[in-house]
């Protein structure tokens, strides 16, 4: 019998399984699929198409079957683009990974905002004082495991931005609304903050380290503001959000060390002999109401950096097999462990070593204060120095969501990736414009109960309402109770302490306490 040549079958190229292609980007950078990556053994619906399946087929049909699973494969997870992503600061490195967004998370996380932690114990006292820190930790916590799994919940769709996520839950008009006034006053108010404590401290640390020995024409504090804005400036000049992972990584580690050496230094000194650990009294019970809302802004406003969760996680690239949020998790857990270790003691320790005699700087002011004779000058002075280099770390992280949309409207009316002249410019002009805010307005990094409550919606509100909008829970069910119940508490929250936060203002003043060196 006569044989018959075996049919020859054309194979249809497989189509590659990175999602995210590779672009090259205005700073000269790629975002491949990261190598190594081991496959996950979660079943999918192409799970069937296995060796053993395929070891009775011929070899022609086994390559069309497994051309087609990897086709299948893309199909179930094809991100559509947007390509003047890749022109962003934010979007255009994908190649991100669990140790950048642990960077990342712990920088945007721990800040000076930590360091005032005390004074809001000085008027809840122990007991609500830890039990108000614990809660709104587990809550945020929530919060932020609610915006990484909603990184990508529509298929096909990747949140880049908080605001982008929540005109997707809310509308577009009402997202805007919504979200764009806190996420632009946690970035540019908190960048001007920043400038304000950096100067601040960089002149007290030049202060200790030349003792009675400085020049009789210092500095003076708004010059100070104006190196630190300038230090910034060149720091600034980095292309994206993956270049600054190593200012990130420093800014994690002195903010770290300088909890730690502030807390433990305090708790090592003999205390004031006038301590009390009983709330300060005031002498109308709607005066004390007030101060406590106040006092719990100051709590909330400890636990900022959910407008950046969004920003970070668009770094990474995602595919079917292994998506974004992944890393993401494992990264923003360790952050934040690594917070608790520095907001509780720094809380719990500075209320026990000064009390209800907390200044309104926080404690680090304390410190200051009460122990500048009996602590060595070196130990102060790298203290301050851990402070200066936190708040250029941080003020990087805070300032690239808006680098992001000054070069987000210069790409969409020009059509064409900023030139390095044009970003330059925008960031010069973002450094500049923060410090004359900072100047013109002095008391904004001490406004931190009504910040707290302005702009707590983004960290305790809105996630709970955009998980319900979005993922579209079974009605009366409790996880649809629960984040309701939530939301809508964080809103209350919201109102009652940007109230105390304003009444805070108006019995109390509009200034910076800053212990001056005698």
């Amino acid at each position: 019998m006569e044989e018959r040549p075996e049919t020859e079958l054309i194979s249809i190229p497989a189509t590659p399984r990175e999602s995210t292609p590779e672009i090259q980007t205005p700073s000269g950078q790629r975002s491949p699929r990261l190598a190594g990556q081991k496959s996950s053994t979660a079943w999918t619906p192409t799970s069937f198409i296995s060796p053993r399946f395929l070891s009775p087929i011929g070899t022609p049909m086994k390559r069309v079957l497994v051309n087609m699973k990897g086709y299948l494969e893309e199909v179930g997870h094809l991100t559509k683009l947007n390509p003047q992503d890749a022109w962003l600061p934010i979007t255009e490195s994908r190649n991100g990974n669990a140790h950048y967004a642990a960077f990342h998370n712990l920088n945007a996380g721990v800040g000076f905002q930590a360091l005032v932690l005390p004074v809001a114990f000085a008027f809840l006292g122990w007991s609500w004082g830890i039990l108000s820190l614990a809660i709104a930790y587990c809550w945020q916590l929530y919060t932020l495991w609610i915006l990484v799994q909603l990184h990508e919940a529509v298929p096909g769709k990747r949140y880049n931005r908080y605001v982008e996520l929540a005109q997707a839950a809310f509308g577009e008009r009402l997202g805007v609304w919504l979200a764009l006034f806190p996420t632009v006053y946690l970035s540019a108010g908190t960048a001007t903050a920043l400038i304000l404590i950096g100067g601040e401290t960089m002149k007290l640390f030049f202060q200790i380290v030349c003792g009675p020995h400085c020049s009789s024409n210092p500095l003076t504090t708004v010059e100070w503001y104006l190196v630190f804005t300038s230090l910034c400036i060149v720091l600034s000049q980095l292309p994206n959000l993956n270049s600054i992972a190593g200012l990130s990584l420093v800014g994690a580690i002195t903010a770290i060390i300088y909890s730690t050496m502030v807390w433990v230094l305090s708790v090592s000194q003999q205390r004031p002999p006038t301590i009390s650990y009983e709330p300060i009294s005031f002498p109308s019970s709607a005066a004390a109401f007030f101060s406590v809302m106040n006092a719990l802004g100051v709590v909330a406003f400890a636990f900022r950096g959910h407008n950046v969760v969004l920003e970070i996680q668009a770094t990474m690239p995602s595919t079917f097999k292994h998506p974004a949020h992944v890393p993401m998790w494992r990264g923003a857990k360790v952050a934040y462990f690594f917070i608790a270790m520095c907001l509780f003691p720094v809380a719990i320790g500075g209320f026990w070593a000064y009390g209800n005699l907390m200044p309104s700087g926080g404690i680090l002011n304390a410190l200051y204060g009460f122990h500048s004779h009996d602590i060595s000058r070196g130990l102060l002075a790298l203290t301050f120095l851990l402070v200066v280099f936190n708040c250029l770390s941080s003020f990087q992280i805070y300032s690239m969501p808006a680098f992001d949309s000054f070069e987000a409207g210069y790409t969409s009316r020009t059509n064409r990736p900023c030139s390095i002249w044009v970003r330059s410019g925008f960031r010069v002009f973002f450094g500049f414009v923060s410090f004359f805010i900072g100047v013109a307005l002095p008391f904004l990094s001490s406004l931190a109960g009504l910040l707290g409550g302005l702009t707590l919606p983004v960290t305790f509100a809105y996630p709970c309402f955009m998980w319900v909008l979005i993922k579209r829970p079974a009605k009366y069910s409790f996880n649809w109770y629960f984040n309701w119940i939530l939301g809508w508490l964080g809103i209350a929250f919201s109102l009652a302490f940007s109230i105390g936060g304003v009444w805070s203002i108006v019995n109390n003043g509009l200034k910076l306490k800053f212990f001056k060196p005698s």
